[in-house]
C-alpha cells in the first residue's frame, strides 16, 4: 500500500547500520551527512511503523470481536477497535501529507517581504506581515532569525529578509508567496479615507550546501561600507557585502547584506539568500509542470499573483485563490494563522489527490 515508505524504511535501516560503523563515525563530514539523512527519514519512517503496528492491532482486535460471545467483553473490544481506527485514520492522513508534499518537507525557509505601492503605509503593512509571521512561528516553538532589513521612514520595512527553522516549516508557509493587499485608514489620514497598499512575500526553501553548490568561480563579490542608520560603525567599517551570481540563471542574481558588524557573517547570510533564490529558480519548472495537472497555482509561489486582501474596516481576510473569507483579521494579523494555513493545505491536498487519481 505504501511502497514509498517501505523504500524509506529500507534506507533508514541502512543508515542506522552506517551510524554504528566506526569508519563512518571517524569521518566527521560523512557522519554528519548520514546523521542528517537519518534524522530526515525518521520523521517519515516512525509514523509509518506506528501505522503498520496499529493496522496489525486492528486485525487482531477484529478477530477477537468475531470470536467473542460475551456481550460485555464484545462491547469493550468494539470501543478499543474504534479508538484504533481513529488513530489509524490520523496516521494515514499524516502519511498522505508526506506523499503529497512531493519532497518539499524543508525545516528551514527564508522569507522576503517587500513593500509595494502605497509609500509609508506599504512599509507599515510589510512590518505587520513580518510581525504576523514571526509571531506564528514563535508560537510553534520555531526559531526566527533576522537576516537583512531596510526600515521604512515612518516605521515598518521597505524590505525585510528573515529565516524560520522548525519541523516542516515550509509546509506551513509555502502558500504565502505572492501579492498581499491591505485596505485601511492610515494613521496620517485626516479625513478617514480608506487607502489600499501592497506588499509582496516570497517564501524560499533553504537548501544546504549539498543541494545547491555555489562555487567560487560562479560568483563575484565586493565589500563596501554599509548605508543607512547605524552611527559611526556603519559609516566607517567596510562590513557590508554584495554578491553577484552569473551561472545557470537567465538573469544575474545579486544579493546584498549589511546588517551584521562582521563581514564574514554578512557574507554567509548573503550566500544563504543566494542559495535559496537559485533553488527557487530550479524548482519553478517543476512547479509549472505540476500545476498543469491542477486547477489553480496555489502552490506555485508566483509572487506577482495577488493572493490575499486584508480589509481592516470589515475585520476581514480574503484569500482569493480558494475564495475564503475569515472575519477575524485582528486575530490573523496577531499571528493566529492556523485556520488560514489549514484551509489552504486542505484545499491543495484535495487537488493533489484528485490529480493522482
Amino acid at each position: 500500500m505504501w511502497p514509498i515508505f517501505e523504500q524509506a524504511l529500507t534506507r533508514y535501516q541502512e543508515l542506522e547500520q552506517q551510524l554504528s560503523d566506526p569508519t563512518v563515525v571517524a569521518d566527521r563530514a560523512r557522519f554528519t551527512r548520514t546523521a542528517k539523512e537519518h534524522g530526515t527519514l525518521a520523521r517519515r519512517v516512525k509514523p509509518y511503523l506506528e501505522y503498520k503496528k496499529i493496522t496489525e492491532d486492528l486485525a487482531q482486535a477484529q478477530a477477537l470481536i468475531d470470536a467473542e460471545t460475551d456481550p460485555e467483553m464484545r462491547q469493550y473490544a468494539e470501543q478499543e477497535l474504534a479508538e484504533l481506527r481513529a488513530r489509524q485514520q490520523a496516521l494515514q492522513a499524516r502519511l498522505e501529507d508526506f506523499v503529497l508534499a512531493e519532497g518539499e518537507t524543508y525545516d528551514s525557509i527564508i522569507l522576503e517581504i517587500r513593500a509595494g505601492t502605497g509609500g509609508d503605509e506599504a512599509a507599515l503593512f510589510a512590518g505587520d506581515l513580518y510581525n504576523m509571521y514571526t509571531h506564528y512561528a514563535r508560537d510553534q516553538g520555531w526559531k526566527v532569525e533576522d537576516i537583512s532589513f531596510n526600515a521604512g521612514e515612518q516605521g515598518g520595512y521597505k524590505e525585510v529578509v528573515f529565516s524560520i527553522t522548525g519541523d516542516d516549516a515550509f509546509l506551513h508557509f509555502r502558500y504565502e508567496s505572492g501579492g498581499h493587499r491591505v485596505q485601511r485608514v492610515p494613521k496620517t489620514e485626516q479625513q478617514g479615507r480608506i487607502h489600499t497598499s501592497a506588499a509582496t512575500v516570497a517564501v524560499l526553501a533553504e537548501p544546504d550546501e549539498v543541494q545547491v553548490e555555489v562555487r567560487d568561480q560562479d560568483i563575484e563579490w565586493e565589500r563596501m561600507r554599509a548605508g543607512g542608520a547605524g552611527g559611526q560603525h556603519v559609516n566607517k567599517t567596510e562590513s557590508a557585502v554584495r554578491i553577484w551570481y552569473k551561472r545557470g540563471t537567465p538573469d544575474e542574481l545579486e544579493v546584498k547584506c549589511q546588517d551584521e558588524r562582521s563581514q564574514h557573517k554578512n557574507y554567509e547570510r548573503a550566500l544563504r539568500i543566494l542559495r535559496s533564490r537559485i533553488y527557487e529558480i530550479q524548482q519553478q519548472k517543476l512547479h509549472r509542470a505540476r500545476a498543469e495537472q491542477r486547477r489553480t497555482l496555489i502552490g506555485s509561489g508566483d509572487r506577482s499573483e495577488r493572493i490575499r486582501t486584508y480589509n481592516f474596516p470589515q475585520n476581514r481576510v480574503t484569500d482569493h485563490r480558494i475564495n475564503l473569507n475569515l472575519y477575524k483579521l485582528d486575530a490573523v494579523i496577531a499571528g493566529n494563522l492556523g485556520d488560514l494555513i489549514q484551509a489552504l493545505r486542505d484545499f491543495d491536498k484535495k487537488q493533489r489527490l484528485e490529480a493522482q487519481g
